[in-house]
């Protein structure tokens, strides 16, 4: 009897980071009427918007907390497991820290899906947080009409190397140690148009652990760093731009892409993601494009994305050296300036 094959996308209406709420619609949900309680070892909380939440332990050292989860970004079930597991470690490395154990969070549809299609998510889960050094130590399930997976995140870090979001120097050159194309990728996937060449290029992204970020954090001369996710490049940058209270002024020719052509083909063939337009509903108005069309490149939201670090003047040489140490070649694609008009400003 041939084996029924489960292409995950098609149990979805949405993909990876792209079923992220929008930054507009999450400030009315966020929005309280409630007395602000004083908590003063709470060193980052809900209303920094940063990669997650950071609690001072009293002895130089926090513990950082957070969760991350989301529907398929890609079919196979292993795969998608491993995914999400990268892409919610990613906030710890984000803050400069070390990940310390995991545990999962499943909704499954049981009567449409069987057990072992998600115990298949949950192995690839294990693989992810073996290599993180983490233990994938539990976890809840709910029975739900759309396939689920994430992970609820414990890390530390030693105060003194904790990265925020903002606080980035003025002059600041901006790096960002992925290539951007992620969703336009999956929704290619999502609506079977994705060419057999290009089906391994995605997914070989995601699954690559942001562990540098932990390294980053001891350097001084970065002075904010958060990971590019669900709100695509612009978004995230915007995040940073406000919390510095700065703009930021980017070379569209300089900006890693994972291969600008080839997105803008899928483009064109209408792999447009939901979240791309959402993204510019909600933060649109605070950027300056060429032209409209750039903000399907640069609202396109990224799953599992990569760190994006602004290192203070003068201290170029030294960061990109550290990086190729690592095997990573990154160069500058912009850089922090003085609050203008617009948040960022695209060249």
């Amino acid at each position: 009897m041939e084996k029924t094959i489960y292409k995950l996308t098609q149990f979805s209406h949405g993909a990876g980071c792209g079923c992220k709420i929008s930054p507009k619609i999450l400030d009315s949900i966020l929005q309280t009427q409630l007395r602000k309680n004083n908590f003063p070892n709470l060193l980052v909380g809900n209303e920094e918007r940063d990669d997650a939440a950071v609690f001072d332990l009293g002895d130089g050292t926090a513990i950082i907390s957070t969760t991350d989860f989301f529907m398929p970004i890609v079919d196979d079930a292993e795969t998608f497991g491993s995914i999400a597991s990268a892409n919610a470690i990613s906030d710890i490395y984000a803050m400069g820290g070390t990940p310390l154990l995991a545990i999962a969070i499943l909704g499954w549809p049981v009567n449409t899906i069987p057990a072992e299609v998600a115990n298949a998510v949950i192995e690839g889960s294990r693989k992810t947080c073996m290599d993180a050094g983490i233990p994938l130590a539990g976890g809840h399930s709910i029975d739900s009409p759309e396939p689920i997976f994430g992970l609820a995140v414990t890390g530390r870090v030693d105060i003194q190397h904790l990265k925020k979001n903002g606080g980035a120097q003025m002059g600041a050159s901006l790096y960002l140690t992925k290539p951007i194309g992620i969703g336009i990728l999956s929704t290619a996937q999502k609506q079977n148009k994705l060419k057999p060449e290009h089906q391994h290029i995605g997914a070989e992204q995601m699954l690559r652990l942001n562990k540098i970020g932990y390294l980053f954090g001891k350097q001084n001369y970065i002075s904010a760093m958060t990971d590019v996710t669900g709100f695509g490049l612009l978004g995230h940058l915007c995040e940073m731009c406000e919390a510095s209270q700065a703009s930021a002024d980017i070379e569209l020719d300089k900006i890693p892409f994972i291969d600008k052509n080839m997105l803008e083909e899928y483009l064109a063939l209408g792999c447009i993601p939901g979240g791309t337009n959402r993204n510019w509903d909600s933060y649109g108005h605070k950027i300056a494009l060429q032209n409209e069309q750039q903000k399907f490149l640069l609202a396109d939201p990224q799953t599992s994305g990569g760190l994006l670090v602004a290192v203070n003047p003068g201290n170029e040489q030294a960061f990109e050296k550290l990086c190729l140490q690592e095997g990573m070649v990154i160069l500058a694609f912009g850089k922090i300036i003085e609050q203008g008009e617009k948040r960022v400003y695209v060249s």
